[in-house]
């Protein structure tokens, strides 16, 4: 079938789960879908929403697993074997709670480091060996259990930094379409500037 890219955003299906740390990943490719004007469709037969994109003549696919989170390999994998997309052209997007809130860190493989998205996902796939996009969301100081944090939402604050790192996180998704995995890590990772309050900018 046609060359496409698959850029897959993992998250919560819900209500109760918009908008929360643990769904940084459902937040990203929105904000593709966005820039790029695609609309999303719920495509039952992949337990998944997904959106059709034209990034610079490359086609996009936009993917959210309505799996939940810990079985996102399942949808993941329907989506990649129906339209035969190549792993090398598979990029997944997740929260990091070891990396502070406004890094981001793009890798070309690698463990699933603890978080259960990537874990269903190498078990289906049966490889590491694909692109993903760690969006960190911090995580409270001296706390192992985090499952109440993930599932919160972003406080005012974070949030004027959440919405620079999605700015930022979507132009180096858009650079590993157009230009590949090692020019998008080596431009755009790092840390982010928290942006100052609107009222103070004003008064600059």
């Amino acid at each position: 079938m046609e060359n496409l890219w698959l850029i897959v955003g993992l998250g919560n299906p819900g209500a109760e789960y918009s908008r929360t740390r643990h769904n940084a990943g459902f937040l990203l490719v929105e904000h593709l879908a966005e820039h790029w004007r695609a609309g999303w469709k719920v495509e039952k037969k992949f337990q998944a929403r997904v959106a059709r994109a034209e990034a610079n003549g490359r086609r996009v696919l936009l993917c959210q697993p309505q799996t939940y989170m810990n079985s996102s390999g399942e949808a993941v994998v329907a989506v990649k074997s129906f339209y035969r997309v190549e792993t090398a052209r598979l990029l997944v997007v997740v929260d990091d709670a070891d990396l502070p809130l406004g890094e981001i860190r793009l890798r070309p493989s690698g463990s699933p480091g603890g978080h259960h998205g990537l874990e269903s996902i190498e078990r289906c796939l049966g490889t590491r060996e694909y692109a993903r996009l760690r969006i960190g969301i911090g995580r409270q100081r001296g706390e192992r259990e985090i499952t109440d944090y993930v599932l919160g939402r972003f406080s005012s604050t974070e949030t004027l930094l959440l919405d620079k790192v999605l700015t930022v996180a979507s132009r180096q998704a858009e650079t590993w379409v157009e230009a590949g995995v090692q020019k998008a890590m080596n431009q755009f990772n790092g840390m982010l500037e928290t942006p100052a309050p609107e009222n103070e900018r004003k008064a600059q």
